[in-house]
């Protein structure tokens, strides 16, 4: 879920007001469950319903994986800038809803903490926020944190931590990247960072724009690639690198690798991993274990 009341107005993202975003969320949450109400997903919210789930799909692929028989797709409902939260004691009811995650900013001034393009750390009502967080077991994600907001947040916050789709400073220089030191410490929480394939987060240089833009550096999926290894060298293992892709994130084709054309491409991944040296278990860890794993440590607690 995701819609702002703070930051630069964009259509569908940016509204006037905390009730606003918090309506427009609260929609999204119910296409959700009308989807599940369907039979079309299934939104899983706790232990015994990701292995229920896990193991579905491991039966399906055992049994030959046709199309016509294959499980509903599963969703743990996230919510990417805390806005539509109105205060911090209403976290529970949102919990009670399927809440599982929150990323408590995005671009601009949130109302929980400053985001991608600010030099604001937490508000008053994000330090309360990030209490209820860790009471209620909500992970934590990072991303769009600005460089005051993340250590701030990741020294008040006890719980699980992660950045669902953000890549790295050293690679592609600008704020909206983490440097070396924010990667570390998601790695010494036992946190994952998940790759994004926003094609101006993956070269530097490249410009976005509504259409293709000849002048922009050649991206593919090596460079999503080079941002998994950068994180995996830091680490010292594969146990933190994982694939977000933010493919949802606003844009089309004219904006990710210019060998991804759809979601399948993403199954090109393991084959580039494997030839930079990366074994069958690290390649399977980084396309899904690793969230598997936070996952079953965070609703173990």
């Amino acid at each position: 879920m995701g819609a702002r009341s703070t930051g630069p107005p964009v259509p569908h993202v940016g509204f006037g007001s905390p009730a606003q975003a918090q309506g427009v969320a609260r929609g999204q949450l119910a296409y959700y469950r009308a989807l599940e109400r369907m039979g079309q997903a299934r939104v899983i919210g706790d232990l015994g319903a990701l292995e229920a789930h896990w193991e579905a799909w491991r039966a399906w692929e055992a049994a030959g994986a046709a199309p016509e028989s294959a499980p509903p797709l599963g969703f743990i409902i996230s919510m990417e800038g805390a806005d539509p939260i109105l205060a911090p004691d209403e976290l529970e009811e949102w919990w009670r809803a399927g809440l599982r995650l929150i990323g408590i900013t995005h671009y601009g001034p949130g109302r929980y903490a400053g985001g991608t393009g600010t030099e604001l750390g937490l508000s008053e009502l994000g330090v309360a926020l990030l209490a209820e967080m860790e009471r209620l077991g909500v992970v934590l994600d990072l991303t769009h944190c600005s460089d005051q907001a993340f250590w701030q947040a990741i020294e008040r916050f006890g719980g699980p931590v992660i950045a669902s789709h953000n890549n790295c400073r050293a690679l592609v220089p600008h704020q909206r990247q983490f440097d070396d030191d924010q990667l570390r410490a998601i790695i010494a929480r036992d946190g994952v960072i998940g790759a994004a394939l926003d094609a101006w987060m993956l070269k530097p240089g490249w410009v976005a724009s509504e259409r293709p833009n000849p002048a922009n550096p050649p991206v593919s999926l090596e460079d999503v690639v080079d941002q998994i290894d950068h994180v995996c060298q830091l680490a010292g293992s594969s146990r933190h690198a994982a694939i977000g892709t933010d493919l949802d994130g606003g844009f089309g084709l004219e904006q990710v690798p210019a060998d991804l054309d759809t979601i399948a491409d993403l199954q090109r991944l393991p084959e580039l991993l494997a030839r930079r040296g990366y074994a069958e278990a690290d390649i399977a860890a980084i396309m899904h274990g690793n969230w598997l794993r936070l996952l079953r440590a965070a609703w173990s607690r």
